[in-house]
């Protein structure tokens, strides 16, 4: 009988420590998935740390107002750089981060009859210490944009004397690609002393594969509103840095 007793106490002995290792196994899986989301938790930080990683950060050393830019003279590190913003408001000793810099060699502004060495044209510019994932977007100044957003005019132009029409050279602009070509049209936008040149928009009501305006770098003055005839080469996929790429652009055109 009392051999009966015991092996009945160790069968629920059993049945109980069974019963609790069933109980405790979905606690388990449940702590599981906290357990793998961390290092998805932690990568998100890393990202939103790293959003800041490609400012740059510099005390501003001396400042040169032009017309269209101002241009700083900023101490980065152990290094003095020049940088070239849209014009704004800047004083000696303020601390600035800025962003997606298109660096110009031997660049000559001739507002300020100097010609810098290495200049950076900068993108993005925000006044005090660098504020890493912390500055959003709306906390930047956008300088001067070449590239505008465009509209279609309702004009009908006639080509030049041994020119072309704009429709014209964007549909086949490989066959013109490194030649001069001659294009008349109006003047839709200008934006003057970028990079050392003036930027021209030009169209003439014609179009092709959606596209209708010609971005023209040139050093003569023309206005808004201006019919003009211009003679320059073709430049296919050029890229300034900084967001500016055109497929298609004449370039140092000269009016006829």
């Amino acid at each position: 009988m009392r051999f009966k007793l015991i092996v009945i106490s160790i069968l629920m002995a059993l049945l109980s420590s069974s019963c609790r290792q069933e109980e405790e196994e979905p606690q388990q899986q449940q702590t599981r998935p906290q357990q793998q989301t961390q290092p998805q938790q932690q990568v998100q930080t890393q990202q939103q740390a790293n959003a800041g990683v490609n400012m740059r950060t510099g005390v501003v050393q001396e400042v040169l107002q032009a017309t269209s830019y101002t241009y700083l003279k900023v101490k980065e590190g152990d290094r003095d750089i020049w940088i070239a913003v849209a014009k704004r408001e800047s004083e000696v000793g303020e601390t600035i981060s800025f962003s997606a810099s298109l660096e110009m060699k031997d660049f000559e502004s001739k507002d300020l009859q100097r010609t810098f060495e290495s200049i950076y044209f900068v993108d993005r510019i925000v006044s005090g210490e660098s504020r890493g994932a912390g500055a959003g977007p709306e906390s930047m100044e956008v300088p001067h944009q070449m590239k505008p957003v465009l509209e279609k005019k309702e004009i009908s132009i006639e080509p030049a004397e041994g020119g072309i029409t704009i429709g014209e050279l964007l549909a086949d602009a490989d066959s013109h690609a490194g030649k001069a070509v001659r294009i008349k049209g109006q003047v839709t936008k200008v934006n003057r002393a970028i990079l050392g040149k003036n930027w021209v928009h030009l169209q003439d009501g014609t179009d092709a594969l959606g596209k209708f305006d010609l971005t023209i770098t040139t050093q003569e003055q023309v206005n808004v509103g201006d019919i003009v005839t211009f003679e320059g080469t073709i430049a296919l996929n050029k890229d300034f840095g900084a967001g500016y790429v055109y497929e298609v652009l004449m370039e140092e055109a000269k009016l006829l």
